[in-house]
């Protein structure tokens, strides 16, 4: 930290200190009403959810009945221009509502939260609480073992079944808890370390938010989580008469889906929570449709969500032009081309040396050499795939130049068991941020037919885009957003520019005693990797267990050899070992385990000093209370002895582009006031050190005299790695900027297509709509054959007959009008088929029947808008791949799109 900053720390005092403080008096009104709630009986504290419910809709009671007769008269009206005026009222009454509902919801929050803590309270305490049924509670007691009717009363028990574990409630929230639950629902994230319970704070925010009526979503990111948490939590809510679902129990498009999404709280994952949005706007009815309005949001993992998932649009596409023997053909050409050595920092492109292309690591991306341009026209002439004296940047050849760009992009950039496994003969990647495979998932823009054709395996048809849109773009959506997770204030910065979204830092409720040691760095991996292993054995003699992580599949599979030569024991978790990974972790805090993880292991999971007893349980078949005390108290001694012995220590192999990565394993080790400890063996070979270092301070670790075997471990050394992170977290946050302002322009576009959508399904007859486009049509049809005031020798009457009859399935007999009447003028002539048409129209209705021609008008009417959508978005996604050439003009490529 600076002088300046130490000084200003000293007077203004640390922000997350401030913004704790300044929450303090309301943890002292919610403990207030704590002592008055314990006095009511089970039955008077349920009361108090139904007059908080009450009380919202008394204050929003004239807007809200407002609201519902303007969507009335929506319905009956066919007046366009009007409902258009309607529909804009509509959004300001809304906006109006929802302010008096936050206000109502913030002057409740002290007793609301208060009134959650008394009920995790009463179900610790008690193993039943006994209240009078109400309707609820008897729908629940035909599908949840955890309700029971006794004539007019229900019994509530204090265990249940979470996803497959059965769980008896336990827990209470701390004060930081409480902290926490009124950040989230102030709609900023909380950052709470590993261990302080964010699953249980969450329950205040969407216990409170839930009883404005909106909805409040839980968005996790992945389905076992989803799943888990909201079987978990939700009895706490349930007693109140709230109802919970998960998206992720039932099928999209599916009414248990729908009714997951009305439900009063709602779990489920960031993808199927976008996707259905997306799955919305390709409905053909309001009825169709899963979501309702998007109200409020809590993302648990935030950073993970809308940082790190940033990049990665969310497509809904169709089949397009298979080209995969296209794909093969350039991939057998690439060994030919030869990777030249890209100009260093600050020099010319084109001073690039002796080569057809070169990689920039950085940005990972790909550019040709002007030698490589004219190598590959004549290597793709030679191979008659591009024309004689043809160029590979004619306007049809871009797809051809696409091609060579994704080839060697694949075979350059992206690597086997770092970006990338191979299972099932199928591509499946490996989330960088996770170390988790992303089965489903393909990258776009040809890159992964392009890796298939590398890797041998089947080529799947590329895909044409009919809806998509960013996680940036979907949960700005949201009335109100939050988030949690153990590592934002690294990104504060770009969770405020992006999201609007502040950072409070929850203090821990135990303090953290947990050691992190200065990195040490060597010259070599070699040295780094024999160190690692020197490391882990001094360790494992102290009988304390051991976290590697590692940055690929591959570095995790090159330490384990190391470890086996070694005869070392040892577990290995990543992407190819996934199924075994609850055995794995269960056993990773056993006294002198080591286990070796990409990130997977850095978030989501909790390793248990001593092993995890609860698994020693259900591994047997029907434990008796002697067997389950046996294993609790010899796991209470490993338990102790491991942390009198130093805790779980942490070893990374390698600092990850991202200080939140390393942070997440770091978080690991030392949860909840437990001993633990950590460090980082790096090497100058590592890609971090190698591609962002300066070279001054790699030149200067290496004057320092590192000879081999010899290390540096120095603040100084810590602080250069941290600064090179930095580095590529600003990169970053530039390329996530770049993507939404390119999708900025994509979302205006969208929303007016989307909001037409939702017009049409909503408006009862859309009938005047189809008579002015109608008249249009045929207006444009009839100008094609009788030029407007043209001579009607110049009319091609015959061709116009044939047109009608193939287009609007009328006959009519223009010529024998012409011929009967003289005096036909064109305006007439042009009124008579247009009311012939119309005549037709009106027979057809009569023929089908009235409400079957509304509902074919406007099913024909989205069709037309979804494929002209779809035309639009190819066209997008063509020009955005190559607007960054105008560039080469002096142009702005952002501004270029934008027009």
């Amino acid at each position: 930290m600076s002088f300046i900053n130490s000084i200003l720390k000293a007077f203004v005092g640390d922000k997350s200190q401030k913004d704790v403080k300044e929450l303090q008096p309301l943890v002292d009104k919610i403990k207030s009403f704590e002592s008055q709630l314990e006095n009511l009986s089970h039955d008077e504290l349920r009361q108090k959810t139904i007059e908080f419910k009450r009380a919202i809709q008394d204050a929003i009671k004239e807007k809200t009945d407002q609201i519902s007769t303007l969507e009335e008269e929506v319905k009956n009206s066919t007046d366009i221009d009007k409902n258009e005026d309607i529909y804009t009222e509509i959004d300001k009454l809304k906006e109006e509502a929802y302010t008096i509902s936050e206000e109502t919801l913030n002057k409740i929050l002290p007793e609301a939260f208060a009134v959650v803590k008394e009920t995790a309270k009463r179900f610790a305490n008690n193993e039943t609480l006994k209240v009078t049924a109400s309707e609820y509670d008897r729908t629940l007691s035909g599908s949840k073992d955890y309700v029971t009717l006794d004539g007019t009363d229900a019994i509530w028990k204090n265990s249940w079944d979470a996803a497959g574990k059965e769980v008896t409630w336990d827990m209470v929230h701390y004060d930081v808890q409480l902290i926490g639950g009124i950040a989230m629902h102030q709609g900023k994230i909380a950052e709470m370390q590993t261990g302080e319970g964010k699953t249980l704070v969450a329950t205040l925010p969407l216990y409170l938010n839930a009883l404005s009526g909106n909805g409040a979503h839980l968005v996790t990111v992945n389905d076992y989580l989803a799943k888990r948490d909201s079987a978990w939590m939700a009895p706490i809510f349930q007693f109140h008469g709230l109802s919970v679902d998960c998206i992720d129990h039932h099928r999209p498009n599916s009414d248990g889906r729908r009714a997951a999404y009305n439900a009063d709280i709602t779990y489920g994952t960031n993808n199927e929570f976008g996707f259905d949005y997306l799955r919305d706007n390709m409905a053909f009815s309001i009825e169709d449709k899963a979501q309702r309005e998007l109200y409020f949001a809590i993302v648990d993992e935030v950073d993970s969500i809308l940082i790190d998932e940033a990049r990665t649009p969310l497509i809904i596409s169709g089949a397009a032009e298979d080209s995969s023997e296209m794909y093969r053909r350039i991939n057998k050409l690439i060994p030919q081309l030869k990777q030249g050595k890209a100009a260093e920092e600050g020099k010319e492109k084109e001073q690039t040396v002796d080569g057809h292309f070169f990689v920039d690591e950085k940005q990972r991306t790909i550019e040709l050499t002007e030698e490589g341009h004219e190598f590959i026209e004549d290597l793709l002439t030679r191979e008659g795939i591009l024309e004689e004296g043809q160029s590979l940047y004619a306007a049809t050849n871009l797809g051809l130049l696409h091609h060579v760009l994704a080839a060697l992009k694949a075979h350059s950039i992206y690597q086997k068991n770092v970006d990338y496994i191979v299972q099932n003969s199928q591509i499946v990647i490996v989330d960088e941020h996770t170390g988790r495979t992303m089965p489903g998932r393909r990258w776009s823009e040809g890159l992964h037919q392009a890796i298939e054709a590398k890797e041998g395996v089947t080529i799947q048809a590329e895909s044409q885009t009919l809806a998509s849109t960013t996680f940036q773009n979907y949960f700005r959506l949201y009335e109100k957003l939050s988030g949690m997770t153990g590592t934002a204030d690294t990104e504060a910065f770009e969770f405020h520019q992006i999201y609007g979204l502040d950072v409070v830092v929850i203090p821990t409720n135990k303090e953290v005693k947990r050691i992190d040691y200065n990195d040490v760095i060597y010259a070599t991996r070699k040295e780094k990797y024999d160190a690692v292993v020197e490391e882990i054995r001094e360790v494992v003699a102290q009988n304390r267990p051991v976290l590697v992580g590692t940055a690929s599949i591959d570095s995790s599979e090159y330490i384990s050899g190391v470890l086996k030569k070694a005869n070392l024991p040892h577990n290995v978790l990543n992407a190819k070992e996934n199924a075994r990974e609850a055995q794995i972790i269960a056993e990773a805090g056993r006294p002198g385990a080591v286990t070796i993880a990409t990130n997977m292991a850095g978030r989501g999971t909790d390793i248990m000093l001593g092993g995890n007893w609860e698994s020693e349980v259900a591994a047997l078949e029907n434990p008796t209370d002697a067997q389950i005390a046996d294993i609790k108290a010899a796991w209470q001694k490993r338990h102790d002895a491991i942390l009198e012995a130093g805790g779980l220590h942490i070893i990374g192999t390698e600092r990850h582009e991202s200080r939140r990565i390393d942070n997440q394993l770091r978080g690991r080790a030392g949860r909840q006031g437990d001993a633990g400890s950590t460090r980082f063996f790096l090497s100058l070979e590592d890609n971090l050190m190698r591609i962002f270092m300066s070279e001054r301070m790699r030149g200067m670790m290496q004057a320092l005299g590192m000879k081999d075997g010899e290390s540096i471990e120095h603040r100084m050394v810590t602080n250069a790695v941290e600064k090179a992170q930095r580095k590529v977290e600003g990169r970053n946050f530039d390329i996530r900027k770049q993507l939404l302002e390119y999708d900025d322009v994509a979302n205006d576009q969208r929303r007016v297509v989307y909001n037409q959508r939702n017009d049409l399904m909503e408006m009862g007859d859309i009938s005047e709509i189809i008579n002015s486009i109608r008249a249009d049509v045929v207006a444009d049809a009839i100008d094609q054959f009788i030029t407007p005031q043209s001579l009607a020798e110049q009319w091609d009457i015959e061709g116009l007959e044939r047109h009608l009859r193939s287009e609007f399935d009328v006959q009519l007999p223009v010529q024998q009008w012409l011929d009967d009447d003289k005096k036909l003028y064109e305006e007439t002539l042009r009124e008579r088929i247009s009311t012939a048409i119309s005549e037709a129209y009106v027979e057809k209705e009569a023929t089908v029947g009235a409400t079957a021609m509304r509902s074919f008008e406007r099913q024909v009417m989205l069709q037309v808008l979804d494929n002209l959508w779809k035309e639009h978005l190819a066209t997008m996604d063509h020009l955005r791949q190559g607007i960054h050439l105008r560039g080469y003009g002096q142009k702005n490529p952002k501004q270029e799109y934008k027009r």
